[in-house]
């Protein structure tokens, strides 16, 4: 089993402040991690590159990417929303964080690795096709999955979201797309509060109320996405790999623990296996406990990679 893990530096200049939770360190923890447990030297380490102007309108409007560039300061902060500020560095690291999701894919899709965790940030999936909110400017997951229905042979995708929070952005530019399935855990109700409600064949939302036992986040997954999976029939999976439902994290109210995401990835693994081959692109989203996050990620990867 070959994982590709896929990152850059200079994810880390995207700075929106010391108090921001969105932060640098979480990158670092990360990599101190991996590199501790020795599990980066198992993986194909590979640098991100940047998305272009094109792979951008695949999931946004045509002018999203100019209306951020017109907003993004030669110095200090400038916010896009409430909690989305952009400093002089946020457009590169965004850039090579959509750009990661695109390399990702092309290496899953030409068989170089079996599939590959992408280590970005900022993250994307409150993106929308016309606005950046939640942290995120543009989305990772959703150029990824645009780009990959461009290939020979990709007829249908399919996303899968663990984070806390529900992802607004992926469902806005897929709902009116029925070759990509969407599927959602999230605490609700919690933010955004935008789309969780939607209707459609190819959305399935599982809201999760606060300080649920863990226990109903793995029965949503087993009775609403596998089955989903299971009828879509991707050709590539692709997973927001948001860790911010783990019981430590200060950002919301769920329990998860590092075995409950070892548990869904190896669900996600089997259910990849027997639709696309085990074709999976999975993309950093929330998560912010460094220490939470990087023994999260240590689980996640160690399944990926066949541990």
């Amino acid at each position: 089993m070959t994982t590709a893990f896929i990152s850059h530096q200079d994810c880390g200049l995207h700075n929106m402040g010391p108090e921001h939770p969105e932060s640098p360190i979480r990158l670092l923890a990360i990599q101190k991690v991996l590199q501790k447990t020795g599990l980066i030297e198992q993986l194909k380490q590979m640098e991100s590159v940047h998305v272009t102007p094109e792979q951008i309108q695949l999931a946004h409007a045509n002018l999203h990417q100019t209306r951020l560039e017109m907003k993004q300061p030669s110095e200090g902060v400038v916010y896009a929303d409430e909690d989305t500020a952009l400093c002089p560095d946020s457009l590169h690291a965004a850039s090579l964080a959509a750009g990661s999701t695109v390399l990702a894919t092309n290496q899953v899709l030409t068989e170089k690795v079996d599939n590959a965790f992408c280590a970005v940030r900022p993250p994307g999936h409150h993106a929308e096709h016309n606005a950046a909110m939640g942290f995120c400017f543009f989305n990772n997951v959703a150029i990824g999955a645009m780009h990959a229905l461009l290939q020979p042979n990709v007829n249908r995708v399919a996303i899968v979201d663990f984070d806390v929070h529900h992802c607004n952005g992926t469902v806005d530019i897929f709902k009116d797309k029925p070759e990509v399935l969407v599927c959602s855990t999230f605490q609700h109700p919690y933010y955004p509060e935008r789309y969780s409600d939607i209707q459609r064949d190819n959305i399935v939302n599982c809201p999760i109320e606060a300080h649920t036992r863990a226990s109903v986040f793995r029965e949503q997954l087993e009775k609403h996405w596998l089955p989903a999976i299971q009828n879509h029939k991707p050709d590539i999976l692709f997973i927001s790999a948001g860790f911010d439902a783990h019981h430590e994290d200060p950002m919301a109210d769920l329990n998860l623990t590092e075995e409950d995401y070892r548990w869904a990835t190896q669900l996600l693994m089997d259910a990849a296996r027997t639709t696309c081959g085990g074709r999976i692109v999975s993309v950093l989203e929330g998560g912010y406990n460094p220490v939470a996050l990087a023994f999260s990620v240590q689980a996640h990867i160690e399944v990926l990679a066949g541990h």
